[in-house]
């Protein structure tokens, strides 16, 4: 199949099967190429459907995050091939402050955010988006460039949870040009989001080289097979952590305390034992994630300590290791911040006495 054929109808069946006993299904629909196409597609599906007694509901929705004045033109124009498919369209608007930095990640969290309300009101278990085998490749390079470990590496599935509902990519598999090509043979104009372009941001500074890595035969095909092998090995050794989890440790006391006897610890594999560690930190630490570096930064400390006294705190979690065992649970509140909370209060009481005078 040609890189720039269109997507033929067989193929939408393939790209969409297995939705078809789904009361209804939410699709996210910017106005760009990409998730124009998943509006149209999806369409085509839907109205081919027979023998069924009742259809999937279709339900498009476009997040207007306000960044550019040309946003409203743009869900606008969703709005009106929307109602040309016969599927109903509501257009949500981020709200609020935006960040001065970090506004990418910012407006993807807002946008997921409104998507799983948005799901929730029609009675839609499905969230479908318009990631495309380019966005694919892109996320393993840019994975690369911040390296992520095997987890991120796998980059994006196909389906995932989501809050509470299934997060689908259909045309994770589906190269954009051949997107683009389906649209001009439909005749159906779509948006092009100057950020995507734009050098100021990681993915499109990174979107310039696959070009060059595609000549060199890293093309995004194969940097989305990659992923796929990642993620599968990714699943395996997460089996063995749940089964090393369930033998070696044990919980007691609220908050929970975590035992694990080191020399079992100690014969695990490598892998196998980082992550363990990662999850016992998770469930007993009060700081959030802890960064993969830095897990692996205590995991070799422990590792060199070769049976002698050991204590470490990370991401409010402590670790501790002697007597034959490895234990893991909610560090205890440091010291001085009764003492620092009670400066705090001393200097505000200050601040608005002088302000008072």
């Amino acid at each position: 199949m040609k890189a720039s054929a269109p997507i033929s109808i067989t193929e939408t069946k393939t790209l969409f099967a297995g939705f078809e006993k789904a009361q209804a299904l939410l699709l996210a629909v910017s106005g760009g190429p990409d998730s124009t196409a998943l509006l149209m597609l999806a369409a085509r599906w839907a109205k081919g459907l027979k023998g069924l007694k009742a259809k999937p509901k279709l339900f498009a929705v476009t997040v207007d995050h306000g960044l550019r004045k040309e946003s409203k033109g743009e869900a606008a124009a969703v709005g009106k091939l929307a109602k040309k498919f016969r599927v109903p369209h509501q257009v949500l608007r981020w709200t609020g402050a935006k960040p001065t930095s970090g506004i990418q990640q910012a407006a993807r969290e807002a946008r997921y955010r409104l998507l799983t309300g948005a799901a929730d009101k029609v009675g839609a278990t499905h969230i479908l988006t318009g990631h495309t085998l380019d966005d694919q490749a892109e996320t393993v390079i840019m994975r690369m460039a911040r390296g992520s470990g095997l987890s991120g590496l796998g980059a994006m599935a196909r389906r995932s949870r989501l809050h509470g509902f299934v997060l689908v990519r259909p045309l994770l598999d589906v190269p954009k040009a051949r997107l683009i090509a389906t649209l001009k043979a439909e005749k159906i104009a779509y948006a092009e989001d100057p950020s995507n372009i734009d050098p100021k941001f990681t993915r499109a500074r990174l979107r310039l080289l696959m070009p060059e890595l595609a000549r060199q035969g890293l093309d995004a095909r194969r940097l989305a097979i990659l992923a796929r092998r990642l993620r599968r090995a990714d699943a395996a050794i997460e089996i063995e952590v749940s089964r090393a989890a369930g033998d070696l440790t044990t919980t007691s006391g609220n908050p929970p305390r975590i035992a694990v006897d080191a020399a079992k610890f100690g014969r695990l594999p490598a892998e196998v034992a980082l992550r363990l560690l990662g999850r016992l930190l998770a469930a007993t630490g009060t700081e959030g994630p802890v960064e993969l570096g830095k897990l692996e930064a205590l995991f070799a400390a422990l590792r060199a300590v070769d049976g002698q006294p050991f204590r470490r705190t990370l991401a409010g979690a402590l670790v501790t290791a002697g007597g034959g065992q490895l234990t893991v649970e909610t560090a205890p509140a440091r010291r001085n911040s009764g003492a620092a909370e009670a400066l705090t209060t001393r200097r505000r009481g200050k601040a608005r006495r002088a302000k008072a005078r």
